[in-house]
């Protein structure tokens, strides 16, 4: 048995694929980790769900192989912290009983609901000016008009469900929905209330809720849970959990954070201006800054996160790993009389392989990855993806690296704008996520990015080792300008000066596709909420 630092977590990540529980020091070490898949389901008018009564099943079955491996004595467990999706909607009862599916951050059925509220006699990007203003004002950002955030997804239940809205008690964001599986206390954090867009969040260490942007909601002001910073204990492990885990029932549980700001401390960039860029089923570039600020024009904006003090730019892809995923199930392995293979393989290693083979530039094949729409630095959720010059001359090996490229190109296309609103050139990028494992896939970053990127070690880890150092700063065991020094590094990645000239031609041409099949992509999928 390993002898592992007095304080460990029970660091918890979920994300839209799987759940994953993890036991690490405060300090950033990884003794073991369990994950369990979680299913999708996707319905018919366009609406993407997932099961909360899943997600606690899943956590539940994780959670007891790993602590049952005995890689720690289980009295030096003493937290318990969350790191999840976010921009999930779970209505639950005055029991904490969840009324419906969770409507996840893909669900857009909101929309025209929200769209309604949003206008008024003067608009710009399809809000009312004076609530634009307002929004902006306060909160920093504004509703997402696709309706795939819970401004969208809570009017989608007023709407569509009245019989569940009159019996919802609270709308819980995902994170909340965990915690109040672990403590019974309905509460969100900082970070998890942000895109219901109802607060104040001018001062970054006292979120608030503001009346007028209740009012604009259209959801009632009860039916909001009380807010808390992602470091706050919210109480002890309740006792039935901590029974049916074999754990002591003094065990705390820490707020945690969603996704982004978990992966922000996890990789290791948490002083200013340092941004790291996450590859999971999405994809964001982030960087904290030391100020508030939005950029309208490109989906852009400073927002509440784990650090005192400190807001989180953060600019959203909306699918990145997302396309291997479609081009492992949907393409290469889709299950048809096509499929010969009884198990597929660790295909995204196979996927690595043969894309090292592939020249930059994969032969001229051009991938665009909108697969689900997208969100900055355009948003658009009539986009779509798309396989561009592909001929008799070429394979699937040009195809598969072509995707790695295309979402590598999107990054780019995203670091603009990011870089205009620091004021500072990005000069090197940690890399964390699932997608991080890929050493092909981080020096196609370095070179088409034209930067150093920093494998971070384990980076599939970086959201469960962010939750165990937010953790450590809420039980006061260590404080977050520690974190850069407790993050290690795979290896660094340097561009390579002769993948220049091809990457910056093909960048203009990926550009360049956008603006000319915008309007196509509109003309196609207008309307047509059953494809998305």
């Amino acid at each position: 048995m390993s002898q592992p630092a007095a304080n460990l977590i029970l660091a918890v990540d979920l994300g839209t694929s799987g759940m994953k529980v993890a036991l690490i020091t405060t300090h950033g070490q990884v003794l073991g980790w369990e994950a369990q898949p979680i299913g999708l389901q996707l319905t018919p008018d366009g609406g993407a769900e997932q099961s909360p009564g899943e997600w606690w099943q899943a956590f539940i079955a994780a959670a007891k192989r790993l602590i049952g491996r005995n890689l720690a004595p289980r009295e030096a467990i003493k937290a318990i912290c969350c790191s999840t999706q976010g921009e999930g909607t779970v209505p639950v009862d005055r029991d904490g009983n969840a009324l419906m599916n969770c409507i996840l951050w893909m669900d857009m059925r909101g929309a025209p609901y929200l769209q309604r509220r949003a206008r008024g006699a003067i608009n710009i990007a399809g809000a009312d000016v004076v609530k634009l203003l307002r929004w902006i004002r306060y909160t920093g950002g504004m509703p997402s008009l696709t309706g795939k955030d819970p401004a969208g997804h809570m009017l989608l239940v007023r709407e569509k469900f009245p019989e569940v809205y009159a019996r919802t008690y609270k709308f819980l964001n995902v994170l909340d929905y965990l915690n109040l599986r672990l403590t019974g206390r309905f509460a969100a954090t900082f970070d998890s209330i942000l895109t219901s867009w109802v607060t104040d969040n001018r001062n970054p260490n006292a979120i608030r809720y503001n009346a007028e942007l209740i009012k604009t909601s259209g959801i009632d002001a009860d039916k909001f849970p009380e807010i808390v910073s992602c470091t706050t204990v919210l109480g002890l492990l309740r006792r039935e959990v901590a029974d049916e885990l074999g754990l002591s029932e003094r065990v705390q549980v820490v707020a945690g954070a969603i996704d982004n700001t978990a992966a922000a401390v996890g990789s290791g960039a948490v002083k200013d201006f340092a941004p790291h860029l996450y590859i999971g089923t999405s994809s964001w570039l982030a960087a904290h800054v030391p100020f508030k600020k939005t950029d309208v024009s490109s989906s852009l904006a400073a927002v509440p996160c784990a650090l005192p003090d400190r807001y989180l730019l953060t600019a959203l892809q909306a699918t990145a790993g997302g396309n291997l995923n479609f081009l492992r199930d949907s393409v290469l392995y889709h299950k048809d009389e096509l499929l010969q293979e009884a198990k597929v393989p660790d295909v995204f290693k196979i996927m690595d392989q043969i894309a090292a083979r592939v020249p930059a530039g994969s032969h001229g094949v051009i991938y665009t990855p909108w697969i689900w729409g997208e969100r900055a630095p355009v948003e658009d959720r009539n986009l779509r993806a798309g396989l561009y010059n592909i001929s008799l001359n070429n394979t699937r090996e040009d195809i598969i690296r072509a995707f790695l490229e295309g979402v590598a190109f999107n990054t780019r296309w995203l670091m603009q704008p990011v870089e205009k609103f620091m004021g500072r050139d990005v000069q090197q990028i940690n890399l964390a996520g699932g997608g991080g494992n890929s050493d092909v896939w981080c020096q196609i970053f370095a070179d088409v990015l034209n930067v150093e990127i920093r494998q971070v070690q384990d980076p599939i880890q970086a959201n469960a080792r962010g939750a165990a150092f937010i953790a450590g700063v809420g039980l006061g065991s260590i404080g977050f300008g520690d974190v850069p020094q407790l993050v290690e590094f795979k290896r660094i990645y340097q561009p390579t000066p002769q993948h220049r000239t091809v990457y910056d031609e093909r960048y203009e041409i990926f550009i360049e596709i956008y603006r000319q099949m915008k309007g196509v992509y509109q003309k196609l999928n207008r309307g047509n909420a059953g494809s998305q």
